[in-house]
């Protein structure tokens, strides 16, 4: 199944506080709100692409844990970006200083923030070309490093602010650099 884009009039354009009731009356849905408005509804994921971020999920996690520089998000957090929109990365990461000047409040609905990590596994139904105009968004709102993983191409884009998109094919790992000083994702799984 492929995602499906709602274009919505602007006098239905959502507030946020109507996007969070929408996405908690409709749990088993994946929702996302674009800048521009638009309401994407998202599938559930198939086994193979389920698996590929978890592995990414594993790797992120066992090294936050050691090193509790920030915390760690699956692809159900919604982000309320700073230019508008709710975005879901696959996975992303925050520091810890700007999760600790979250109020609590702040912390149970959707984060009024970019993660300052994200990355995009590209699954089955994926469009890449969606997928790279939502690692540009991420950029846009201050992401400080986003990788985009295209397993069936084995080729993976990393997004850093004010540069040009690196691509690299077919690496064995990738670097946090020095936005996750010590991380290493091991590609191998995510690749087979």
């Amino acid at each position: 199944m492929m995602s499906v884009t709602l274009q919505l009039p602007p006098v239905l354009k959502l507030t946020d506080e109507q996007f969070e009731q929408l996405a908690a009356a409709n749990q088993d849905l994946q929702l996302e709100l674009t800048a521009k408005g638009e309401l994407i509804i998202m599938p559930p994921t198939g086994g193979d692409t389920g698996n590929r971020n978890f592995e990414v999920y594993i790797d992120l996690g066992i090294w936050n844990r050691q090193t509790r520089l920030g915390k760690a998000f699956d692809s159900s957090t919604g982000f309320r970006l700073p230019k508008g929109g709710t975005r879901s990365p696959d996975a992303s990461w925050v520091r810890i200083e700007r999760w600790n000047a979250l109020s609590e409040e702040q912390r149970k609905k959707f984060l009024p923030l970019c993660p300052d990590f994200a990355v995009e596994v590209v699954s089955e139904t994926d469009d890449v070309e969606e997928t790279r105009s939502k690692m540009q968004e991420y950029i846009n709102n201050g992401l400080r490093l986003g990788w985009l993983i295209n397993p069936r191409t084995r080729q993976v884009e990393i997004y850093r602010p004010n540069q040009v998109v690196e691509v690299l094919q077919s690496p064995a790992t990738l670097s946090g650099e020095d936005v996750l000083p010590g991380f290493v994702l091991d590609l191998q799984p995510i690749f087979a």
